[in-house]
């Protein structure tokens, strides 16, 4: 009795570690993207389900924190100033390059 309790309590942090591995975005990040998302195609049930799908398949590709960088620098083109034109004359790096690849990845399976 003790021997399965251990085994599968063994089983389900094995399966839970595995899950946090492959769902390494936060909840707050998956939703702010729907949100956008939502915002720029519709509000719309068919619209939530799209978004859903395409930042889960963002997820599949791009480490979190290569989604932050990217989402970053593009965020910091937005804005005016001094500062930020660092970012806007830097050209397309290879983070947010990789980004435009899944969102379009993302686009063709999702939408």
């Amino acid at each position: 009795m003790i021997r399965a309790t251990l085994t599968a309590a063994l089983t389900l942090s094995a399966g839970m570690a595995w899950a946090q591995a492959v769902n390494d975005y936060p909840t707050n990040a998956r939703a702010d993207y729907v949100f956008v998302c939502m915002a720029a195609n519709g509000q719309t049930r068919e619209m939530l389900d799209k978004c859903s799908c395409a930042i889960d398949q963002i997820a599949e590709i791009l480490p979190y924190e290569d989604y932050v960088a990217a989402e970053t620098v593009l965020a910091m083109r937005q804005v005016g100033g001094e500062r930020a034109a660092v970012f806007r004359n830097m050209g397309t790096n290879e983070k947010v390059a990789n980004f435009h690849r899944a969102e379009a990845e993302a686009e063709i399976l999702c939408f």
